[in-house]
């Protein structure tokens, strides 16, 4: 029997009776299936878990959180592509409002997403309670994952939705009580989720890594507009649950930086939680490889639809973050995090002087298209990469393809069809500043070479939580509480544990609260992580290109107007969030 996500589109679906009746059907996973009740127990969890690709597509939750950062902007490329009502420019400039399709499309999924795990609960709880083993351990996944969905929108919109049956109404908490009900909903199973499951799935490491943010984070979500005062008694707990999972041994540091984003990555001893996409979801997609890359790329070879999109790209200020920290020394020769030269242009052919797409046709090297891969990290200048002829088909060589500087074929600017894609540090909302070359790119994850067609179907899991992110946030915590050495050790085993390819990271002498937010800008930048990150650290009130408000109200998004209108039939219901 095949397994049936339900695709709703109702903004409130959480909040009131919750069903599938009458609902647009899409089939986006029938795996785990068994029979009987092995059947009920897979059929029950799989739409919980594959909900997560929807909640954490590139035009929801990432590009909420990426863009409302100074990690990411997105233009109006070439005053022709990614307007989408300008709801990408008034994320990045905090002037947003409660009918923006961003936060409306992102609210949306993840509360399906929560009520997919309250239905998956209703399933499981008899066959648990009627010592089902397998059941048992299904729901307590089921608890831990709805735990971290409802700190995604405590995260984003300062409450949380307490749910036990279908057929009740939600109860909406704030503050302290939201804190309260994540922390419990997480103890609860601590002790008796599984600890031998993949990264795809809740385990016992993810729950505490869980309990780790949650109580890092708990002074801005019990006050999400004043100055967060981080108790002792919170650090603690950040120190406990994240000693408990380095004191595991389950985990290690990946010595390839770029290893934790490749296809192969559900092995890889980093990863503690993940969006699993093995062949799990019909509906995978390679969305966080692909958003950021210029349109005019085409990644894959092997593949004649794979290709960028002209998406976010980082901002000056974000780049000048590694420029600060390296000095004089160009952070791709400091940093393996930076970038890793994949295409290897062989160096008689690095000098593009007197050349052009319209007089280059011998200006190439030959490669076989299983042997390809773009440059990672943050790309900067003339990409290279296959390209296509006249009818839209590869050139190709003896033994392969043939690899060019990237021709420029999007957009409307001057060099259409006659330039090179020279990327550009400088973006914003100016002209200039918005053509297809405008800014810095950030080519994070591997375009999979399991992918029919590049874009879409990946064996890459998207990395939701990693070991890296243990030693930060315990460093963080020993550090707010005076634990100077043992937060600089923490932070340090993280810069050079990168020991694969150099330049291997050098530890740094000494730390303080700037220099451990720049390190985290380091580590984990393009993941999702940077909001949340700049709120604690005080850092999200700042200025920076195209951002100019100071507001501590935007510090939470709008409630999307049409979750407030589904929810008026009970006056007081759902209020809107201060400043909107």
């Amino acid at each position: 029997m095949k397994n049936k996500i339900i695709v709703a589109t109702l903004a409130f679906s959480l909040l009131f009776n919750w069903s599938c009746t009458d609902l647009e059907e899409k089939v986006l996973d029938e795996n785990l299936t068994g029979s009987g009740q092995a059947e009920a127990i897979s059929g029950s969890i799989a739409p919980a878990y594959g909900q997560l690709k929807a909640t954490w597509i590139h035009t929801n939750n990432f590009g909420l959180q990426l863009i409302a950062s100074d990690e990411g902007i997105l233009p109006y490329r070439g005053g022709t592509d990614w307007y989408d009502g300008g709801k990408y420019l008034t994320v990045h400039a905090h002037t947003t409002t409660a009918t923006n399709d961003l936060v409306r499309s992102t609210w949306n999924e993840l509360t399906i997403n929560i009520s997919r795990t309250l239905s998956a609960i209703e399933t499981l709880k008899p066959l648990a309670d009627a010592g089902n083993k397998e059941a048992q351990g299904a729901l307590y996944e089921m608890i831990a994952l709805r735990a971290y969905l409802n700190m995604l929108t405590l995260d984003s919109w300062g409450l949380v939705f307490k749910k036990e049956s279908s057929a009740s109404i939600s109860e909406i908490l704030r503050g302290q009580d939201a804190v309260s009900y994540i922390e419990s909903e997480l103890l609860s199973v601590a002790d008796v989720i599984n600890n031998d499951k993949g990264p795809g799935r809740m385990t016992q490491a993810a729950v505490w890594g869980l309990l780790s943010r949650l109580y890092l984070n708990a002074a801005v979500y019990r006050d999400p507009y004043g100055t967060p005062q981080f108790a002792a008694a919170d650090m603690d707990k950040v120190i406990k649950y994240t000693d408990n999972i380095i004191n595991s041994g389950k985990f290690a540091l990946s010595p390839e930086y770029f290893d934790l984003f490749d296809d192969n990555n559900n092995s890889n001893k980093e990863l503690i939680f993940a969006l699993d996409q093995r062949g799990v979801l019909r509906d995978e997609n390679n969305r966080w490889a692909y958003w950021s890359i210029p349109g005019s790329m085409f990644p894959r070879p092997e593949s004649i639809n794979a290709d960028g999109t002209d998406g976010p790209a980082i901002t000056s200020d974000f780049y000048q973050t590694w420029v600060s920290a390296y000095g004089a020394v160009d952070p791709a020769d400091a940093d393996s995090r930076f970038y890793k030269n994949n295409a290897k242009v062989p160096e008689h052919l690095k000098d593009l002087t007197g050349l052009s797409p319209l007089n280059d046709q011998d200006h190439y090297y030959c490669v076989k298209a299983e042997d390809f891969e773009i440059d990672r990290g943050i790309m900067r200048g003339i990409p290279w990469a296959a390209r296509k002829d006249a009818n839209g088909a590869f050139f190709k060589c003896d033994g392969g393809y043939r690899i060019y500087p990237v021709k420029q074929i999007k957009g409307n600017g001057p060099d259409l069809n006659v330039g090179y894609v020279n990327l550009t540090e400088k973006v914003d909302f100016t002209k200039e500043g918005s053509m297809h070359y405008a800014g810095y790119r950030v080519s994070k994850y591997q375009f999979s070479h399991t992918s029919p067609d590049g874009n879409y179907y990946s064996s890459v899991d998207m990395v939701l939580l990693r070991y890296a992110e243990i030693f930060m946030m315990r460093a963080e915590a020993k550090l707010r509480k005076g634990d100077n050495a043992g937060a600089l050790a923490d932070m340090n085993t993280v810069r050079t544990s990168r020991t694969a390819r150099a330049p291997i990271p050098a530890a740094l002498p000494a730390i303080n609260l700037d220099i451990l937010y720049r390190e985290y800008g380091f580590e984990f930048y393009w993941e999702g992580l940077r909001r949340t990150n700049q709120i604690r650290f005080g850092h999200y009130e700042d200025k920076w290109t195209e951002k100019t408000d100071t507001d501590v109200r935007h510090r939470l998004f709008p409630i999307p107007q049409t979750a407030i209108d589904g929810a008026s039939n009970v006056p007081g219901y759902l209020i809107q969030n201060d400043g909107y």
